[in-house]
C-alpha cells in the first residue's frame, strides 16, 4: 500500500511532511492526503516525490501494487 510505503520511507530519511511538502512545492495538508491515501497523485508528483527520497517512482508506487508474478518474480 503506498502510504504505508511513503511514509516508512519519510520516516527513514528522518523529514517531516511539512519538509516533504515544501520540496515537492505543495501544502503540508495535500502531502498527508497522499501519504494516507485521501488524494490521488499525478505522475509528474510521483517523480517530485521519489526525487526527494532519492529513489525512482517504480521503487515507491509500483513495487506494493503488483504481486510477485506480475512482476515477472
Amino acid at each position: 500500500m503506498v502510504k504505508k510505503q511513503l511514509r516508512l520511507i519519510r520516516h527513514k530519511q528522518n523529514m517531516t511532511c511539512k519538509q516533504v511538502a515544501n520540496e515537492i512545492g505543495v501544502t503540508k495538508e495535500y502531502y498527508w492526503q497522499i501519504e494516507n491515501g485521501k488524494r490521488r497523485l499525478s505522475y509528474g508528483l510521483a517523480v517530485k516525490i521519489a526525487r526527494v527520497f532519492k529513489k525512482t517512482p517504480d521503487e515507491i508506487f509500483l513495487a506494493e501494487e503488483l504481486t510477485n508474478e506480475e512482476q515477472g518474480g
